[in-house]
């Protein structure tokens, strides 16, 4: 019998849910929430009635019984580091996420909802390959400051399901592999995956690495310090430097790839500076990638949503492409991902690990 699966996907502001049978996509639907809307709930953690409604009001217009689920899916939120696997929400998970001692993040409150909703209907609600998921080896935990430790935080979930379909392709296991993955969205990531783990990615939710279209990326110390002690920003002025109005957005003013090729088109020569050096910087940082390996390379694999940019990757291969062969698996397909391990689970392919 397939298993009928409810994957949850929260954003700032909108909730992309799914309905699977087995990894075939019954429908999809993205709930936009307009800030008018949301700015009615004092924090984050009061808009979780509000979004299960939303939640609830679609499956009944899709003729979705809730009966007819066998399991639920969410993004992983803010919890502390764990190894990349399957995990069963808790209480002590949805605990971790309310204290924010691990950072604020809307799809804490999908975890809530899928937690209180599993418990309801009496069917088990995971989190597979959370952000937060950290492999890292010991070395790369070193940041040069006693007392601050390298994080990781980056695109798990894409980067474990394209790793695992590269190596299917091949007629390989991942975990005989040792592969270069490079998430291109909002934030870049590029993580080293030796052997089925990811033992060394860049902080990619924080700005680490190459600059993105929202990131600033990995800055000389001093500069971001003289900066701070000018008097002329504040603490949440500095943060937005870094994260969501740097990049692509502090350069040119826009977070879109699909804008920025537009102005290339029409002659626009800082932008195809600026996207160039984009691409230079990613490349740099698959380099590093590589000697993280000791060159014995297996792949390079670019997926990702910019990915789709013919002139992006270009760019990219001429600089990587004498590392190893380079494959392409645009998109981010979070919710198959979800729905896939989902059913890995249910069907007891995969034992669930213990928070």
């Amino acid at each position: 019998m397939p298993k009928k699966t409810l994957i949850i996907n929260f954003g700032s502001t909108s909730t992309k849910i799914a309905v699977f049978e087995d990894s075939t996509e019954i429908f999809k639907e993205t709930i936009s929430h307009s800030m008018e809307e949301l700015s009615q709930f004092p924090n984050v953690w009061d808009q979780a009635e509000f979004r299960e409604e939303k939640i609830l009001s679609t499956l009944k217009a899709k003729n979705c019984e809730l009966s007819s689920l066998d399991g639920i899916a969410v993004r992983g939120g803010t919890l502390k580091p764990i190894p990349g696997g399957i995990y069963i929400l808790n209480e002590e998970m949805i605990s971790d996420m309310k204290s924010g001692k691990y950072g604020e993040h809307p799809s804490n409150i999908g975890n809530e909802i899928a937690y209180k909703l599993g418990k309801k209907l009496n069917i088990p609600a995971i989190v597979a390959d959370p952000p937060v998921t950290d492999e890292l080896s010991t070395l790369a935990k070193y940041s040069g400051i006693k007392g601050v430790t390298r994080v990781s935080s980056f695109h798990a979930l894409n980067h474990k399901r394209t790793a695992r379909q590269i190596a299917k392709e091949l007629g390989r296991e991942y975990e005989d592999l040792n592969l270069i993955v490079i998430h291109m969205g909002g934030g870049i990531s590029v993580g080293v995956h030796e052997k089925g783990l990811v033992v060394d990615v860049n902080n990619s939710l924080d700005g680490d690495g190459s600059f993105s279209p929202e990131r600033a990326g990995t800055i000389a110390a001093s500069s971001i310090i003289n900066m701070c002690f000018s008097g002329e920003y504040t603490k949440e002025d500095m943060f937005r430097k870094v994260k969501g109005g740097g990049g692509l957005m502090s350069y040119l003013n826009t977070n879109s790839g699909l804008e920025v090729e537009e102005r290339i088109d029409n002659g626009d020569g800082y932008a195809r500076e600026v996207y160039e050096a984009m691409a230079y910087q990613v490349s740099k940082e698959i380099g590093a990638a590589a000697a993280a390996l000791s060159g014995k390379v297996d792949g390079i694999v670019m997926t990702g949503s910019l990915s789709n940019s013919k002139r992006l990757v270009e760019w990219i291969k001429e600089r990587v492409s004498f590392i190893a062969p380079i494959y392409l698996k645009p998109g981010e397909n979070e919710m198959l991902s979800l729905a896939e391990n989902a059913v890995r689970f249910l069907n007891g392919e995969v034992e669930a690990k213990e928070y």
